[in-house]
């Protein structure tokens, strides 16, 4: 594991251990069940995030905490490894890693493609806006649309989109209309590959 430094805030005020813990060179690497790695210079040693305990000398004989657990408590905190009870995945839609509840059920998307139930989305193709219903484990070329004869990923709107994408289904809210001046029926149930939604964030509202 390659061994690395945590920029240290310009407006920290932090002890000696929490700054040995960011100015020292080391790596933390998940081990599954809140227990993490960490490579020093010194040597490796192995810090339990749930137990809030460390295998080095410092906390095994002094009690104290020592910086492999702050250094793996800065790490969670700023996003770099998963926190206890979360595994690294890759994003359905882009690949990106998002980590996950090890017990979340899939797909997986990363917070820039994260659709759910109850979730306002822009249609990239339309710009109109959609209510999400569903958030569907299978693929768009796995998804048939049955009204014209074809899977989601080869409907013509959809084929720019990869067709490995989850299914999104969504409701185009009472009133909505396209550009065109067409309205469309606010009680079907339309299918979208993930990426062509994006997620409206009500607090941009």
């Amino acid at each position: 594991m390659a061994r690395y430094t945590r920029p240290v805030p310009a407006d920290a005020h932090l002890d000696p251990r929490s700054r040995r813990a960011r100015t020292e060179p080391m790596a933390v690497a998940p081990l599954g069940s809140g227990r993490y790695a960490v490579a020093t210079e010194h040597g490796s040693y192995l810090v339990d995030a749930r137990e809030h305990s460390c295998t080095c000398p410092d906390h095994t004989f002094r009690g104290e905490r020592c910086k492999h657990l702050r250094r793996v408590a800065i790490e969670i905190t700023e996003g770099a490894v998963p926190p206890p009870s979360h595994v690294a995945v890759g994003c359905a839609v882009c690949g990106t890693t998002t980590f996950v509840h090890r017990d979340a059920p899939g797909p997986h998307l990363c917070d820039e493609h994260a659709l759910a139930r109850g979730d306002l989305a822009t249609d990239r193709e339309t710009g109109a806006t959609v209510l999400v219903v569903g958030v569907s484990p299978r693929r768009a070329d796995e998804v048939r649309i049955e009204s014209h004869d074809c899977t989601v990923a080869e409907y013509e709107t959809n084929r720019a989109y990869p067709a490995s994408d989850p299914v999104v289904t969504a409701v185009f809210p009472a009133g909505a209309a396209f550009d065109d001046g067409t309205t469309p029926d606010s009680l079907r149930v339309y299918s979208f590959p993930a990426s062509r939604l994006r997620r409206i964030d009500p607090d941009q509202n």
